[in-house]
């Protein structure tokens, strides 16, 4: 039955629909039982459900129910793999289903502006177009299970440090092209039913009471269905947020909202429609959720845990397997050393903190697989809650039960005090104590492997001293069956980075801005981050974006796309063949980036615009196709407030990587949409040359005039430097250079003619380029 929201806002008090607009309680919307409008619950994600019976909090301090611990996002964006993302909403939306939550808090599609931001574990990658078809693909899987999504935190929210109070300062177009991108394409895409509004402010106006992000984009240009709630306390004042298009919240404010809320709309500071607006939002989300419940709603626990191994298989990154190290040999005899392999960490600490329902131990995993075939031994070697060793007994034996062995495997990481939501890192080390016992085991025994359990970037200045590296992330309740399947080939690893690792902390490239001063800070590397800035900068990275190995190998051939001239509104089809050129099954991550060939606006040197995951057997192949539409192309042009594509040449890169480019091909893009100039006093004159419409008008003039041909150069001044002069020369400057053959109503006349030319007999194409 539809229910008349429309009808019931009528019904309500301005009391009431001021009450509607902040939380009942910590978890809980407010009920009014007299018209019938239930209360909901939300709890904290995004890859796990931490729903609090007791003691509430936003921190993960307190107990949660148990439920099913996946892959933080950091590790499921390096799966690369849509379809598998989301099943795993699937399996969360039946998990909240079976507990009675309408709202799962989640996903986080902020980008990893640094790798020092303490809450990176939870976010999809340092690349916006991947982090929002990650994205969609988590919520459309949540939402088909009839529970709600919350696509967090917006916007500009990259890191801990001052997080409620810090003013993000960035320009328009990186906002657009880097902060928002990812938000847009889950939005259009799966359309979650709440946004939540970041704690920061943007450009000086708090996220909660930001009318451009919350209704200019998010609902008018975005076409956002939904609501906005609050991140738990973020509201500054609460008849701001609803004025600037924000209807929940949250938690409970205990009537300090709904009072603020009242006063401003009884001063005529807040008017009652737009109140009714948001109320009416906000009662078309919770009937929708309350009507999707459904009861006695149970799951496999044993499944879901094992579907959680599958997925942090497929997440883990295989960095380095020099001599091919890996697989390991069942019948070896394998030294296990590090605190890790018995204390395995597997979450990021926070409010996504999860209450597993099992957790598996590397180590004892590693034990099941080798079975009667072969020899474990294991030393501690370091103790996970101590940086530095006060002592050596572990570390000794550790190099003792290594030498011994005929391959050793160090499970090392970042503990949980080195990162979590609420602070920031300041460094990129591992515990000197971990380093310590790397660099010692490596020493003694060449056939080292290093298995990394962390939620970030590291430095790994060992890196040349090992032979093996397994870049296992937080990988959830059951990365320890996982890491021992991709260990011994059980599973080939499939995962490559969605994150940039330098060598250093210095090479990247928010470096000189993060996090600020004070409560500023300033996003000068604009849209250079990540592989964008290394690309840039010629800055070779410890590992690029993109990257990950495999136990077998690929070969991509018979790159194909469908037209060489383009208009920038044509879908332009892009297919290549994959095949797998080795012994065992595998699959590969096809990544394609476009390239401006030559723009007249500063761009990056690629960008990753489409991706594929293939699974193939041995001998096998596939043809891979791409669609390549107008955003494609585009660049966000804050002059005409849209995107915008510049005639002229693209390439079409196909990598295995951002930095293994192994096929490109180059085609024209013809732009529908015209970009008429405005010429004033201080246009260059080399603008008006470049514009072939301007360019006639002023040789024209210089032909009357005499203001080029009739200059002679000096000895000093080459005829290069005076055309290079003139290039940069504002118009203006004719009036002194002409000594008196044009004055200001002349300079007026023609600008006049000049913006004539422009926008009368108007050609498709735009400015040519330079």
């Amino acid at each position: 039955m539809k229910i008349d929201v429309q009808s019931i806002v009528k019904q309500l008090s301005l009391e009431e629909k001021a009450t509607l607009c902040s939380g009942e309680s910590f978890w809980e919307t407010k009920g009014i039982d007299r018209l019938g409008i239930p209360s909901i619950t939300m709890t904290d994600g995004p890859h796990g459900l931490r729903k609090q019976e007791a003691d509430a909090d936003h921190l993960g301090l307190n107990q949660s129910v148990p439920a099913t611990c996946f892959p933080s996002a950091a590790g499921m964006a390096s799966s690369w793999n849509c379809d598998l993302v989301h099943e795993v909403g699937e399996a969360l939306g039946e998990e909240s289903q079976a507990e009675g939550v309408s709202i799962l808090l989640g996903p986080g599609a902020n980008i990893k502006r640094s790798p020092l931001c303490g809450r990176n574990f939870e976010y999809f990658s340092e690349d916006p177009y991947l982090t929002g078809e990650m994205a969609a693909a988590f919520i459309n899987g949540v939402q088909s299970q009839g529970v709600g999504t919350s696509l967090k935190h917006f916007a500009v929210n990259n890191q801990e440090h001052r997080r409620m109070t810090t003013n993000a300062i960035v320009d328009e177009r990186t906002l657009r092209e880097i902060y928002l991108t990812g938000f847009e394409i889950a939005v259009k895409k799966a359309q979650p039913w709440t946004v939540m509004s970041a704690y920061n402010k943007m450009n000086g106006t708090y996220c909660s009471e930001n009318e451009y992000l919350l209704t200019n984009i998010l609902k008018k240009e975005w076409k956002h269905e939904g609501i906005v709630v609050s991140d738990w306390g973020a509201v500054n004042k609460a008849e701001e947020s609803v004025k600037a298009g924000m209807e929940l919240e949250m938690p409970s404010s205990f009537g300090a909202g709904t009072q603020r809320i009242i006063a401003a709309v009884q001063k005529g500071m807040l008017s009652e429609r737009t109140l009714d607006e948001s109320v009416e939002r906000l009662l078309n989300v919770i009937f929708k959720a309350a009507s999707a419940q459904v009861t006695g709603v149970t799951y496999d626990r044993e499944a879901h845990h094992q579907f959680a191994r599958e997925v942090a298989a497929e997440s883990m990154v295989l960095l380095k397997n020099e001599q091919q190290i890996l697989p390991l040999p069942q019948n070896s005899h394998i030294a296990v050393i590090g605190d890790m392999a018995e204390h395995v960490r597997y979450q990021g600490g926070g409010s996504s903190h999860i209450h597993p329902t099992k957790l598996d131990s590397p180590l004892q995993e590693l034990i099941k697989l080798v079975g009667d075939q072969g020899n474990v031994t294991f030393a501690r070697g370091y103790d996970v809650d101590l940086d530095v060793a006060e002592n050596k007994t572990l570390l000794q034996d550790g190099m003792e039960k290594a030498e011994a062995a005929d391959i050793a495997v160090l499970f090392v990481g970042l503990p949980d005090r080195y990162e979590s939501e609420g602070y920031d890192r300041d460094h990129l080390h591992l515990p000197l104590n971990q380093v310590e016992l790397i660099e010692s085991v490596a020493a003694v025994q060449p056939n080292t492997v290093v298995v990394l359990s962390n939620g970030s970037a590291i430095e790994m200045p060992w890196i040349n001293k090992v032979k093996g590296v397994l870049e296992a992330y937080l990988g959830g309740q059951a990365a320890g069956g996982a890491i021992a399947d991709l260990l011994f080939g059980v599973k080939n690893p499939s995962g490559k980075l969605a994150e940039t690792f330098p060598v250093k902390l210095k090479d990247t490239p928010s470096y000189l801005f993060f996090p600020g001063d004070g409560d500023r800070v300033e996003y000068r590397e604009g849209i250079f981050t990540g592989y964008r800035y290394y690309d840039a900068k010629d800055v070779t990275p410890l590992f690029p974006f993109g990257y990950g190995l495999s136990y077998t190998t690929f070969e991509y051939s018979k790159l194909n796309v469908d037209r060489k001239e383009a208009a920038d509104l044509d879908i332009i089809k892009v297919e290549l063949t994959v095949k797998n050129t080795g012994k065992q099954f595998g699959k590969e991550i096809v990544q394609l980036y476009v390239c401006d060939v030559d723009s007249s606006v500063s761009r990056p040197e690629k960008e990753l615009k489409g991706f594929e995951k293939v699974a193939l057997q041995p001998g096998g192949e596939k043809i891979v196709t791409f669609h390549l539409n107008k955003r494609s192309f585009a660049y966000y042009d804050t002059d005409l407030e849209d995107w915008h594509v510049e005639t002229g040449e693209f390439k079409i890169l196909i990598g295995k990587s951002s930095r293994e480019i192994v096929w490109e091909e180059t085609i024209h893009v013809q732009s529908t949409q015209e970009k008429v100039p405005t010429f004033h006093r201080n246009t260059t004159l080399g603008e008006l040359l470049q514009n072939p419409k301007t360019a006639t008008i002023l040789k024209q003039l210089q032909d009357k005039m005499g203001t080029a041909d009739d200059v002679e150069p000096s000895d000093s001044i080459s005829g290069e430097m005076l055309e290079a002069m003139m290039k940069y020369m504002p118009l203006r400057a004719l009036i002194p250079f002409s000594q008196g053959k044009l004055n200001e109503n002349g300079l007026d006349q023609l600008l006049h003619q000049f913006n004539e030319a422009v926008n009368n007999n108007k050609q498709i194409g735009g400015l040519s380029r330079k």
